[in-house]
């Protein structure tokens, strides 16, 4: 509560006084006595500043001197009249004066340095307590009327602010301010939180196409290339392919085996897909960042940057996988991560965390012995085994279909694996050295152009594999015939030619093992599927 004091030569230190209606007072805004409050009815007073700067204001007498006066006051009806003493300048509302009569809540400024003081007249209406306007009125007052310098008037004038609004408001608005501190403060800490978290989520988005965009760098170093070719034609110059082996050994050491590879032959097929990237709220599709000559922009890590805002090419995955025939209505049974590549990445999991999903924009199928890629449709895709239904589209070009074994094999069985393991290099490296050279001549060797001029020059072929049955159980079949990826989604043939498994994943640390979908998986499925 501020101090108040009694015009007198002592201070009056006891309880607060409060004015009766018609009382006047002297508020000291600035220096030693600043905060305190003189109240004034004497006709006539002295005003003096003593040396360590303190304001007193004490009871006039014509034959005494003192020290220290700076000013005079004389009541003047219901105010009072100010006058300069001597040299001392006397400043009202920032205007220099020698005497002027006081209205209510005037601004006196003792000398040049100050300090300075309001005038007060109480009413009958008079509170106990300021408000906040009020309180605001008297800093911005100061500040317009005070001569010191413009960083000194600020710091006085918010001092001066906070002093009333902690001891001269009332309760109400004390916990009223109180409260609102405590709103806001929860509030901006609701904010940092926010923006914390959609911080982490960016970091976090960053990171993914980061990832993402590592993995089509991984994806793109797997991709052919010139160099690739020139390799792959070296090799063949010096040695037969060890896939070409491998299908010769077979029909060597057997005879029923090499007739269940000719008679599968032509209902195994390549499938070659690609799919893009699309905002699901916008639409907008995710691209690579370039600059003005059309160069793509890299991160500090070296990867592609990627954005939906991006100026470049789409963003674009593509896949190779196996399907085969089955029944007579242009079906082909496949792997469901074949259909739905990205599934189980999680790098692709990342964008799709963000809003982003993949779009199909292409899906052609190869069948041995056709020139012209053919459309394939998705019916359904199992939700129990890995296991996917397509159809073709252009009916004018179906094989027939392979016959589903009545049972699962038995451990040690004899199994023979067909497919396009390693995709488009398997059947580069069954083309021919005079082939490669075509390619390179070329200068075309993407990735949709390869299988088309590898289906006209009739290289379309699958390899096959044999091996033997290690386990079997109602959910999958192990068996160590060769194979690798793209070879997934390829039937698993008995001695008789009938499909008893479809190869669905391969575990290289466990000797070449692999595993494959049982028929009975298979059968249940296109049950449900409504297609048996």
């Amino acid at each position: 509560m501020i101090r108040r004091e009694r015009e007198s030569d002592v201070m009056n230190n006891g309880h607060d006084v409060f004015p009766l209606a018609g009382a006047t007072s002297l508020e000291h805004l600035t220096g030693v006595s600043r905060g305190t409050v003189t109240w004034i009815s004497r006709p006539f007073l002295d005003v003096t500043i003593e040396e360590n700067g303190l304001i007193k204001i004490v009871s006039a007498s014509p034959d005494e001197a003192r020290d220290n006066l700076v000013a005079r006051l004389q009541r003047s009806e219901d105010s009072y009249e100010i006058q300069s003493v001597d040299c001392c300048p006397l400043w009202i509302n920032g205007v220099h004066v020698t005497a002027h009569k006081l209205a209510n809540r005037d601004l006196i400024e003792f000398g040049d340095a100050g300090p300075l003081s309001r005038f007060r007249r109480y009413g009958e209406d008079w509170p106990k307590h300021k408000s906040f306007a009020e309180i605001l009125s008297d800093s911005l007052a100061y500040i317009r009327v005070s001569r010191q310098p413009i960083a000194t008037r600020l710091l006085r004038a918010f001092k001066g602010m906070v002093r009333p609004l902690i001891h001269e408001t009332t309760l109400l608005f004390r916990i009223g301010v109180i409260l609102a501190l405590v709103a806001f403060s929860a509030l901006a800490y609701q904010q940092h939180r926010l923006n914390v978290l959609l911080q982490q989520r960016i970091d976090m988005g960053s990171t993914r196409l980061e990832d993402f965009s590592g993995a089509l760098a991984r994806a793109r170093e797997e991709a052919l290339t010139p160099g690739d070719l020139k390799t792959l034609r070296q090799d063949l110059g010096n040695r037969l392919t060890l896939n070409a082996e491998r299908l010769e050994a077979l029909e060597q050491r057997s005879h029923a085996s090499a007739r269940v590879i000719a008679d599968s032959l032509s209902s195994v097929v390549f499938l070659q897909g690609a799919y893009r990237f699309r905002e699901r709220s916008s639409g907008r599709m995710l691209r690579f960042v370039v600059d003005q000559a059309g160069n793509p922009l890299v991160s500090p890590q070296g990867q592609s940057l990627l954005s939906l805002d991006g100026n470049g090419p789409e963003v674009e995955r593509q896949f190779t996988g196996t399907g085969f025939a089955v029944g007579e209505a242009g079906l082909l049974v496949t792997n469901r991560h074949v259909v739905l590549p990205w599934e189980n990445d999680s790098n692709i999991e990342g964008l799709v965390s963000l809003g982003v999903e993949p779009v199909m924009i292409k899906y052609v199928v190869y069948t041995p012995g056709q020139k012209q890629a053919g459309t394939v449709e998705l019916i359904k895709a199992s939700d129990v085994s890995d296991l996917a239904v397509l159809r073709r589209t252009d009916l004018s070009q179906t094989a027939g279909g392979l016959k589903l074994a009545d049972a699962a094999p038995s451990p040690g069985d004899e199994i023979i694996v067909m497919g396009y393991p390693t995709g488009l290099r398997s059947m580069l490296a069954q083309s021919g050295e005079a082939f490669v050279d075509e390619l390179l001549k070329s200068e075309d060797t993407g990735f949709w152009s390869i299988a088309a001029r590898l289906a006209e020059k009739g290289y379309i072929a699958p390899l096959a594999s044999r091996g033997i049955v290690s386990q079997t159980t109602p959910v999958t079949i192990v068996y160590d015939a060769e194979t690798t990826h793209g070879g997934s989604g390829g039937p698993v043939l008995d001695i008789h030619g009938a499909v008893v498994a479809v190869t669905s994943a391969i575990l290289p640390e466990y000797g070449g093992s692999n595993l494959g979908v049982p028929v009975a998986r298979v059968r249940e499925f296109l049950e449900e599927a409504g297609l048996r």
